[in-house]
């Protein structure tokens, strides 16, 4: 690329960076419900029209939005993951609670990617592959704990006929040459993990108990007990 046009991505990846900010601190004064290109524009003082030079529409700021928490909340699984050591169950809840610090550290984005979907807004493909980060962690911990052609772990009942089918899509991508067992119980932990965060940042505990933190990381040593992540 010749100067100019070196210069001129950079002044765009700036802008585009300014925009993006701006509508966070938009995202967590209304919500993605209520944003707007119009009112992000205002934060910026620049023409509404203007801002429709880097994103479309609406739906399109808040795909990035969306991509970037996903990205962000995976980059912080993936660093405690990294720094955890080899021992599953210690990365597991590593993990666990570097989710649940971002979530408290980033409420609206979560709220954004896990609450309650935005009105008019469909997700598009772009967003799979961020989503997916945070669940390759953990299925990643899983896929340690338990190699290709090994039996279930853990407390995991036997699964129902038609379970292997019913899970070959996230199997295949995720955990190839696993029982159906530890397939689900990935999911599982997945599943719970999301949903306790996702319950305490939403208030659904006010009142249910005055150490959550303590209760968070018994939850999720639970989980790691009844899929059989290894403690040594």
């Amino acid at each position: 690329m010749s100067a100019p046009a070196n210069a001129r991505a950079r002044v765009r990846a700036q802008l585009t960076r300014e925009i993006v900010d701006a509508a966070q601190r938009e995202l967590a004064a209304v919500g993605a419900a209520g944003l707007s290109l119009r009112a992000v524009a205002r934060r910026l003082d620049m023409a509404p029209s203007a801002l429709y030079r880097y994103f479309e529409s609406r739906d399109a700021l808040l795909t990035a939005l969306i991509v970037e928490a996903y990205e962000a909340v995976g980059e912080a699984a993936e660093r405690a993951d990294a720094g955890a050591g080899p021992v599953p169950e210690r990365r597991w809840e590593a993990v666990a609670r570097a989710v649940r610090r971002w979530g408290h550290e980033h409420p609206h984005e979560w709220a954004l990617v896990y609450g309650s979907p935005v009105p008019g807004y469909r997700a598009p493909q772009d967003t799979v592959a961020a989503a997916l980060r945070i669940t390759a962690v953990v299925a990643g911990i899983v896929a340690d704990a338990v190699p290709p052609g090994s039996a279930a772990t853990g407390r995991l009942p036997a699964g129902p006929a038609g379970l292997g089918p019913a899970l070959a899509p996230v199997a295949a991508v995720l955990l190839p040459g696993r029982p159906p067992e530890i397939v689900a119980g990935a999911l599982m932990a997945w599943t719970q993990l999301i949903g306790t965060v996702s319950l305490e940042l939403f208030g659904h505990y006010v009142g249910a108990t005055e150490d959550f933190a303590l209760v968070f990381d018994y939850t999720m040593q639970s989980v790691a007990a009844v899929i059989g992540l290894p403690t040594t």
